[in-house]
């Protein structure tokens, strides 16, 4: 429910809201003033409302790009989770927001740019048609006033000047222009097919980021759009004195007789965006020097269908459970980092990755590690970053759902539940986990299956066999898979797993899952998490509300959606 999405969400919430009050503030503020104030009287007799169009715009457009560089600095976030580790966790999550943030900052900045540039065509057309306006109306006085030696109003001096010739000859045009598409660049390879399937696209079309910075820098310098200067507003008050631009007699001796003088709006861009980037500079700075530091792989382990694990070591390495890294293998590419959910648990004395091929770099990184070598192939690593995702920890019974490749932070999950099961840690209190696994084939999660068998193996040594109950569902089948389960269907062990459990063909029917577990523990308090598509999470969000005792003593399901 929405009440309960804010209580779990106020922070931000409330980040949303200011960012939007102070957008709303921002464009309302600057469009009334450029609108309404006097030194734009001229300004606007010959562009109209497009000059608080293009003004009100532009200053969102410099709010927007201060911000947008802050929720990638993950150096910068990660010293903020740990400044405020006494706070509560719920509020700690919400820094994992960072890239959701990051796109709706980028979404504005594109609105107001197509806002910026539409206003900017308006007004060179108008500043086009006031060059060759009829002699004595206003506009064509204001834009001819350089001819009499005074300060131009309309940087359009000559009627064979043309709007694409404003474009891309001046600065603001041309580095208008460069701004756009570097923007439209950025924006559509960074869509979700694009992200995933050629990731190399997005990241080096990405780091077009530096002309978009230094383009909008040098942006304002020219100034073309101007307004009235201070001294001349008050030796000639346009109000009072506009007449007298368009009928004034030669041996005129009033006060209005002079011609206003007009100046340039200052370029500001810098003062909104230097920090943000001297800040990032030395968050890039920072991940140079964090990368050099050595990192040593113990082990490659090379899984079916080409899912290739290493484990690593890294003096000073500390990582918890559900975290990620960045991984860079200069062999393959200087500049390319990939992030890679952590599959190994804090206990352990290695951290470790499974990759998967999923476009060129990961099948170069496996082809790299699969050749024979002498020396292994130099790695380097920053991170760990993100949230911990300690919560599991803290339910008598917990619901672990992971859905295609969301089951890889589970591996960290319960392998650290199983380490610390077994030292009678205190901080513990999970009795009983049951866990889901959804998946179209398990081909690629091979890995996953062997490590489901070891912790079954050393559950039923243990005698606690009965502390992870596991459903396998596969989402994908075909009649070849269903005709082999078929003739073993009495065997002990899965066909298609190894495992004691029996895969299930389908989906998970959720109302009888959920009322088993409501039924094995009537009074429990449990703990729901997913890993996977969000289409999935309402449906579970839907079945903890309608398994959920509104008797306080008894059966409680929480949702828990991870940012993995």
């Amino acid at each position: 429910t929405m009440g309960n999405w804010l209580v779990n969400h106020w922070f931000s919430a409330a980040v949303l809201a200011a960012w939007l009050g102070i957008n709303i503030f921002l464009f309302t503020y600057y469009f009334l003033f450029f609108d309404r104030n006097d030194r734009y009287f001229y300004t606007r007799a010959i562009l109209g409302s497009a000059l608080a169009w293009a003004r009100a715009s532009a200053k969102c457009l410099n709010f927007n790009s201060m911000l947008i560089l802050l929720p990638v600095c993950r150096n910068l976030l990660s010293f903020l989770r740990g400044t405020c580790s006494c706070c509560r966790r719920t509020l700690r999550k919400q820094l994992d927001h960072n890239l959701t943030f990051h796109k709706l900052v980028a979404y504005a900045l594109a609105l107001f740019t197509a806002v910026h540039t539409i206003a900017h065509l308006f007004n060179l057309e108008r500043y086009n048609s006031s060059q060759q306006a009829a002699e004595r109306s206003l506009h064509a006085v204001l834009s001819k006033m350089h001819l009499n030696g005074s300060a131009w109003l309309n940087p359009i001096h000559s009627n064979q000047t043309t709007v694409e010739y404003m474009a891309f000859t001046t600065i603001p045009g041309l580095t208008g222009v460069i701004i756009t598409l570097v923007l439209i660049l950025m924006v559509t390879s960074s869509t979700e097919f694009i992200r995933r399937n050629y990731f190399e696209v997005f990241w080096y079309t990405h780091h077009l980021f530096l002309i978009y910075f230094a383009g909008l820098v040098i942006h304002g310098i020219a100034g073309l759009v101007r307004g009235q200067t201070e001294e001349s507003m008050e030796e000639v008050p346009p109000q009072r004195c506009v007449s007298y631009v368009t009928h004034k007699d030669e041996d005129c001796r009033h006060e209005c007789c002079k011609d206003p003088e007009f100046g340039s709006i200052p370029a500001e861009s810098w003062k909104w965006v230097l920090a943000p980037v001297l800040l990032y500079a030395f968050e890039r700075i920072l991940r140079v020097w964090r990368a050099r530091q050595k990192v040593v792989v113990t082990k490659v382990v090379m899984h079916p269908a080409r899912v290739l694990e290493l484990q690593m070591q890294k003096k000073g390495f500390s990582m918890e459970v559900g975290q990620y890294i960045f991984v860079n293998c200069p062999a393959i590419s200087l500049l390319e980092w990939h992030p890679f959910t952590l599959t190994s648990a804090p206990e352990e004395d290695f951290f470790s990755i499974h990759v998967r091929v999923a476009g060129d770099w990961t099948e170069r990184l496996i082809d790299t590690f699969q050749q024979p070598k002498l020396v292994m192939p130099r790695i380097e690593v920053d991170g760990p970053f993100g949230t911990a995702s300690e919560d599991v920890f803290q339910y008598e019974v917990a619901m672990l759902v992971g859905a295609g490749i969301g089951v890889t932070p589970f591996a960290s999950v319960l392998k650290s539940i199983w380490y610390k099961f077994q030292q009678n840690d205190q901080t513990l209190k999970t009795k009983k986990i049951y866990f889901y696994w959804l998946c179209r084939d398990t081909g690629a999660f091979a890995w996953f299956n062997d490590l489901l068998a070891s912790l079954e193996q050393k559950m039923a040594e243990s005698g606690k066999a009965d502390f992870l109950t596991y459903r396998l569902f596969l989402t994908g089948w075909d009649s070849s898979i269903a005709n082999n389960v078929a003739l073993h269907f009495d065997t002990t062990t899965d066909t298609l797993t190894g495992l004691r459990h029996k895969t299930i063909f389908g989906r998970p029917m959720w109302n009888s899952e959920f009322a088993a577990v409501a039924a094995a523990h009537p009074r429990a308090v449990v703990g729901v998490f997913l890993c996977g598509p969000d289409a999935l999470a309402k449906s579970l969000q839907k079945s903890c509300h309608q398994h959920s005792s509104l008797d306080p003593r008894k059966v409680k399901f929480y949702f828990n959606k991870e940012n993995f």
